[in-house]
């Protein structure tokens, strides 16, 4: 087992504050019966007078890159890229990874089509691990941290790109808890059938490929071909269960995607659901755009647009009736760049922020703001940032992990690095004219016979100008015992400050909240939630 020590995390241990009890880490929504009203989701809260939303971008770890490559012979001494995944399970946090065995491409490829599924763990999201797993041989050797992938045909089991793991407890099936989907860079003739679909027939085709596991270390591929049997060049970014379906999203260009209106277009999110994770749609979903990609003048022609103007992937954090978003934003490559230069030469990747309350449709809570933007010149991340499902809130913070890509091909400290911020911090709603009366309402949550809570992520409050929360019935009135002389108050801050009456709100029904901001007062709402 190799042990990993960043530096600075002496230094981030007087930072962080202490994991409460009440706050145990959560990451996915099986974790949690929170219903979530995000300040930054203006259909959960659309209803406001008098407020403006301020965003708030994380910090970045005095330690990074927290996970870095290993030496030469190792399965990561290529890149350790965070097209991952980082869950925790109650006890540790848990990290897969693409790894890369040489620092080499190969006609824009990784040798053999092959960056291995890598595995690492942590007692604290900073320090980790990487367990020699035995499972998949590598220089005449099983000690390493690879993950084991079976699968009826071989070139389905090399992971190449994108990978997305989903914790799945409620499935039946053991042998299904953990899923996941990924890319595999496959030649046309291993895929039995064929591609159907219009499309533009290759040597190889960029596959989706999922696959299940009862421990998240051995996976068996689903089937014997790819879920994408579209023939599209699609390359998933994200998978995730909302409602009844699992839904795979990732990122497609022209020829085989385009506007509403036809135009072609550079990568933008599409998505794929299955009621199953076995049977998938071939009909697809346009899931998100960016502003400058429906304005920009977009050329004409059938060649995949590679690194053509403004484009984006997306990794998801599902917290049960909403999900958060982190896409990727290319910001295109400089047009007066030499001809001779390297593809990517001077491209440039942030991550952006973008909301979904339906698992399909994500918009941008303000258009073009950066969540987290590469680094200066000199500094570990200063080219492109990559993306996955890597967030977990932990006590009184929420943890972000992102990578970096050196698109330019030299290989500078592809690794893996932590931003953090207050826990749902994303951003806080406060009033535009403080001395004005200002107030918002929240969409509907559903009670239980069982109890249900209400809580408030805030700051600026005390008791001199507290906030004044009151409840709604589902069609947005007052009820009464709950309202006016009998609103709730809260005047402690916190992360997660509790909204009490003076009793128990009923159970099965529907109900809003009506949250009143302090006139005159400075305080924040990061967001509210209702727990069953």
């Amino acid at each position: 087992m190799r042990f990993l020590a960043p530096l600075g995390v002496i230094l981030f241990g007087l930072l962080v504050p202490t994991v409460h009890a009440e706050l145990p880490p959560t990451n996915t929504a099986t974790d949690t019966t929170d219903t979530v009203f995000f300040a930054f989701d203006d259909q959960n809260i659309a209803w406001q007078q008098n407020l403006k939303l301020t965003l708030v971008p994380p910090t970045k770890h005095p330690a990074n890159p927290v996970v870095r490559c290993g030496p030469k012979g190792s399965p990561d001494h290529g890149h350790a890229i965070l097209y991952g995944t980082v869950i925790h399970d109650g006890k540790k946090f848990r990290m897969w990874y693409l790894g890369m065995i040489q620092r080499e491409i190969v006609a824009g490829q990784a040798p053999g089509y092959w960056r291995p599924m890598c595995y690492a763990e942590s007692a604290d999201g900073i320090t980790w691990t990487k367990p020699d797993l035995g499972l998949v041989g590598l220089n005449d050797s099983k000690e390493n941290n690879i993950c084991l992938i079976e699968a009826e045909v071989p070139s389905m089991a090399l992971v190449n790109d994108f990978l997305s793991v989903l914790y799945d407890p409620a499935d039946p099936d053991p042998s299904r808890r953990f899923k996941a989907s990924y890319i595999a860079h496959m030649p046309y003739d291993d895929i039995r059938g064929g591609m159907s679909g219009v499309g533009i027939k290759e040597r190889r085709v960029s596959a989706l490929v999922c696959t299940t596991s009862a421990d998240g270390l051995r996976w068996k591929c689903v089937g014997d071909r790819p879920a994408n049997a579209g023939g599209e060049r699609f390359e998933v970014s994200s998978l995730y269960r909302f409602g009844a379906f699992y839904y795979s999203s990732g990122q497609l260009a022209s020829p085989w995607s385009w506007l509403a209106d036809g135009r072609p277009v550079g990568r933008m999110m599409t998505t794929y659901r299955s009621p199953d994770f076995v049977r998938w749609s071939q009909a697809r979903a346009l899931s998100m755009v960016l502003p400058e990609q429906q304005t920009e003048e977009q050329p004409q022609g059938t060649k995949m647009l590679e690194g053509f103007g403004k484009q984006m992937h997306m990794g998801v954090w599902n917290r049960g009736n909403v999900l958060v978003g982190v896409p990727g934003i290319w910001q295109g490559v400089p047009a007066d760049r030499p001809k001779d230069a390297p593809r990517l030469q001077g491209l440039k990747v942030d991550l952006g922020l973008a909301v979904s309350d339906d698992g399909v449709r994500f918009r941008e809570p303000v258009p073009s703001y950066k969540l987290i933007e590469h680094g200066q010149s000199g500094e570990w991340d200063q080219v492109a940032l990559l993306q996955g499902h890597a967030f977990v809130n932990v006590g009184e913070q929420t943890y972000i992990w992102y990578s970096h890509w050196d698109c330019e091909g030299q290989f500078r400290s592809q690794e893996i690095g932590l931003a953090t911020l207050r826990r749902d911090g994303f951003g806080y709603l406060s009033a535009k004219q403080p001395e004005l009366a200002a107030f918002c309402e929240t969409a509907n949550f559903t009670t239980t016979d069982a109890g249900t809570r209400v809580f408030v992520n805030v700051d600026g409050v005390n008791a001199d100008k507290p906030m004044r929360i009151e409840l709604l019935d589902e069609l947005a009135q007052p009820v009464a015992g709950f309202s006016g002389d009998d609103a709730a108050v809260v005047a402690t801050n916190g992360v997660r400050s509790e909204v009490t009456w003076k009793s128990a709100l009923p159970g099965g029904k529907k109900f809003g909240l009506r949250v009143h901001f302090p006139a005159g007062g400075e305080a924040k709402l990061y967001a509210a939630y209702a727990t069953n």
